[in-house]
């Protein structure tokens, strides 16, 4: 079973082993629900301007670490079973699968509440870092570093 969390390559994780990791959770049999949340690269940044490409990057020893300490909090809500954060790494066009997120709790009350708080918290504490390529009117290219707070990408 790979970790509740982490970082990994594009092309390394995919939705199907996030729900194999799931079901290899002993408590499992407890689970009534599971829901998930799967971020995408969009096709337009925060003003509108065509994205062309995404890159993600991190300081992976960091973002593991935090991703399984958010995780890890999350588990100990009352009725929640596991979680889990898996965010992908490298360039993205539109529509590519970029993150993973799952929560399996003993009901639906509780397994939505903390899917939205694992989201909310991954965003604003992993060290995760975009960069957009964008399309200008006249058809030049720009690149820029995204702060998460301004970003529409997930």
């Amino acid at each position: 079973m790979t970790n509740h969390a982490g970082v990994h390559e594009k092309g390394t994780f995919t939705l199907q082993n996030l729900m194999d990791n799931i079901k290899t959770n002993p408590a499992f049999p407890n689970t009534g629900s599971i829901a998930f949340f799967v971020g995408v690269a969009r096709n337009t940044d925060i003003e509108g301007t065509p994205v062309q490409k995404l890159t993600l990057e991190a300081y992976e020893e960091k973002a593991n670490e935090v991703l399984e300490n958010i995780c890890l909090d999350l588990t100990k809500k009352p009725g929640v079973i596991d979680v889990q954060i898996h965010h992908l790494l490298g360039d993205f066009q539109v529509g590519e699968d970029l993150v993973y997120v799952a929560v399996a709790g003993s009901h639906r009350e509780e397994t939505f509440a903390v899917l939205r708080e694992a989201v909310e918290r991954y965003k604003h504490e992993a060290p995760i870092f975009k960069k957009e390529q964008t399309v200008n009117t006249d058809g030049s290219k720009t690149e820029s570093w995204v702060s998460e707070k301004n970003s529409q990408t997930e």
